[in-house]
């Protein structure tokens, strides 16, 4: 079942045209960018280099603190 899945979309992906190949490069571009280019911005590690200890307190502050 899981090859006949797969081998459906591999033959989509033949048999589809240079606008369509084109229009999914630029969708899977805007992910690329969207969850690696601004998580870096956005998301920044703040618990980073902390314990256990040290993130259980830090997030208890945050959650009490809003």
């Amino acid at each position: 079942m899981i090859r006949k899945v797969l081998g459906f979309y591999v033959e989509g992906f033949r048999g589809m045209s240079r606008l369509g190949r084109t229009l999914w490069c630029v969708i899977l571009v805007k992910l690329a960018v969207m969850f690696l280019v601004l998580r870096v911005f956005f998301f920044p590690a703040e618990l980073g280099g902390m314990d256990d200890r040290e993130r259980a307190e830090w997030v208890g502050n945050e959650l009490i603190g809003r």
